[in-house]
């Protein structure tokens, strides 16, 4: 069904930052029938610049008049989290579809709020867990659902990281590890991918439970959490993650194990992951990554907004992750 009365989907972009110069908002102009009409950021003249060096037509310094304009009929929201609450509620009352850049929010609270505000407005909530449409994860998901490495039994994450990852853009003010800002510190930031793709592979998650601590105190965020967690198609998982060891220690690795079978893979960096069998050379996959990487995740959500398919990361699937993010983090070490 045809969520927009228009035959294109016209983006609004709130926060205009480092993630919109490659990894989304381009790829809005390389998607037929979309387009990115406007963009908005609080500091005037850094909106300016991103529209002209971007081609876009029109910029804002204030989200409600981004929101407003009539030509704008779907927002994306590219801030930190601790914004996404209010910004979706400003959409939602003005009837345009959304979609948010992840971790969804602060808190699995909030995140049911901005589910009960689109519900209430009859738009449609999108969230950027973007490895949900990458052709490696498909891939991977493809042979699990095959049975290639037999009946699936468990996953494990490891994640360890220096104290300023590389995985993460750096920025003056490091609003990752500002838990008012973030909702928590790298782990909600990097987790969260994590977390949501073992949802896109197995289901959600039913039961969790684990251990935070601040162990280096170089930030007020957790900079260490290890918890295991029960999928509802019965795998049992385990995760450490920790973001401040030697480079020696860096690890980026998720192990899933079936009856008849494993399967290695990092979750960040290239398209590349290895299949393990009894008495058989390993199967190395190298799928090729979009230039612009949420490209196929958004061209899934314009689809959906134009009654041609669906997306597979909404405010459902996403809340599910901030959950599991809270049952891993409570139990608080000091």
């Amino acid at each position: 069904m045809k969520i927009i009365k228009d035959s294109d989907v016209r983006w609004g972009v709130i926060g205009v930052g480092k993630v919109c110069e490659l990894k989304s908002a381009p790829a809005m102009n390389t998607i037929p029938h979309s387009k990115l009409v406007a963009v908005m950021r609080r500091d005037a003249a850094k909106a300016e610049d991103y529209a002209l060096r971007h081609n876009v037509s029109k910029w804002y310094s204030k989200a409600t008049d981004l929101i407003q304009d009539p030509e704008v009929n779907t927002i994306y929201i590219a801030t930190p989290p601790h914004v996404h609450l209010e910004l979706t509620q400003l959409a939602a009352e003005a009837g345009k579809p959304v979609y948010v850049e992840k971790p969804m929010a602060r808190t699995f609270a909030e995140c049911q709020q901005m589910i009960h505000v689109c519900e209430q407005a009859k738009v449609p909530l999108f969230v950027a867990y973007y490895r949900r449409k990458l052709p490696h994860f498909l891939k991977i998901k493809e042979l699990l659902d095959q049975g290639e490495i037999g009946i699936l039994r468990t996953v494990h994450i490891n994640l360890k990281q220096v104290l300023t990852p590389n995985l993460v853009s750096s920025s003056a003010e490091n609003w990752r590890v500002i838990p008012e800002i973030a909702g928590g510190g790298y782990f909600y930031d990097l987790a969260s991918h994590q977390l949501d793709l073992l949802d896109f592979f197995f289901g959600k998650i039913t039961h969790a439970t684990g251990f935070s601590t601040n162990q280096a105190k170089a930030y007020q965020a957790e900079d260490l959490v290890a918890g295991s967690f029960v999928f509802e198609n019965g795998v049992v998982g385990t995760g450490n993650w920790c973001f401040t060891t030697s480079v020696v220690s860096e690890i980026d690795e998720i192990v899933i194990d079936g009856s008849q079978g494993q399967i290695r893979f990092a979750t960040f960096g290239e398209g590349v992951f290895t299949l393990y069998r009894p008495n058989q050379n390993p199967l190395h996959f190298h799928l090729e990554l979009p230039h612009h990487i949420q490209r196929p995740l958004i061209q899934s959500i314009v689809e959906e907004l134009l009654g041609k398919g669906s997306c597979p990361s909404t405010g459902l699937t996403a809340a599910r992750t901030n959950w599991a993010m809270e049952e891993l983090t409570k139990k608080r070490i000091t």
